[in-house]
Parts: C-alpha cells; sequence; structure tokens
C-alpha cells in the first residue's frame, strides 16, 4: 500500500459508517483477509480488557451487535494486525455505534521487519467522549504469491 492509497483509505474512513440496516458486500475480485491474520500477534494498545478486540475482528464475534472493542483510558486505539503472508489491502470496514463509533483512522502498512503488517490508529470517535467502541473491523483486499521457503528442497549435486 503506498502513501497516496494509504491517505485515500484514512480519507473514506472518516466517513460515518452507514446505517446498521445497511448489509456490506465484499468489493469485487477481493476476499475477507481474516483467515491470513496472524492471531498470535494481534495487538491492540488501551483497549478495555472486558471488550477487547476479539471481538471486533474475529469472524464470528465481530457479526454480533452485543459484542465490541472498547478503549480505555480515552478515546485512542492502536491496533497491531500482522498477516501470515503479503497482502495488498484494498479496503477496510469500521462499524460503531453512532455517537462512539471512529472518526479519524489512520493505517500504516509494513511497519514490521517483513512487511506483512498493518497498523491502525483510531484517533477520535464521532463525539469526542472519552470511549470509542467499534463494533466491527474486516479488511478486504488479496493475497499475494510468494515463495514458501519451507517447500523449496535442496539439490543435491552428482
Amino acid at each position: 500500500m503506498d502513501a497516496a492509497s494509504t491517505a485515500a483509505a484514512a480519507a473514506a474512513l472518516a466517513t460515518p459508517a452507514p446505517a446498521p440496516a445497511a448489509t456490506v458486500q465484499v468489493p469485487r475480485g477481493q476476499v475477507d483477509l481474516i483467515d491470513f491474520i496472524d492471531w498470535t500477534g494481534v495487538e491492540c494498545l488501551n483497549q478495555d480488557s472486558s471488550h477487547s478486540i476479539v471481538n471486533a475482528l474475529k469472524q464470528s464475534l465481530r457479526d454480533d451487535e452485543g459484542l465490541y472493542l472498547a478503549s480505555d483510558s480515552d478515546e485512542q486505539l492502536l491496533i497491531y494486525i500482522p498477516f501470515m503472508q503479503v497482502v495488498k489491502l484494498h479496503s477496510a470496514l469500521f462499524k460503531g455505534p453512532e455517537e462512539e463509533g471512529p472518526k479519524t483512522v489512520k493505517l500504516f502498512s509494513n511497519k514490521e521487519h517483513m512487511g506483512f503488517s498493518l497498523t491502525i490508529f483510531i484517533e477520535d470517535n464521532q463525539s469526542g467522549s472519552d470511549v470509542s467502541k467499534i463494533h466491527k473491523i474486516a479488511l478486504y483486499g488479496t493475497t499475494v504469491d510468494t515463495t514458501n521457503m519451507k517447500d523449496l528442497k535442496k539439490i543435491e549435486e552428482h
């Protein structure tokens, strides 16, 4: 993801979320990247321990309106999502309550050594309150075919 597409994605994400009744379709030619997340490395700073990132990110939990990610000491959240392979992020969906839902969202890509990572910074929420809430985070894009070094076999000389 280059700087221009990051800025465009952040600008698009700053607009209010659609009404709850609206259903969101996966963009044409893209897939939900949830299967490519390295769950052992997912982190969220400033999250309320009883309302963690898993509620908004995991497939079976993020569609439950009663579960959500909430900030703890102020409205900001810093979310780190590593992937198991290189991905091209096309779009991101953030769904939250009208008042406490995210307002300013900034995306930073490839900040780890291997370049398989995404960092999301929730700067503030719609009302300016001390708690931000997110019901759902969905990431859409494509995977990039790469060589799995474990699949390579040593060729012996005879």
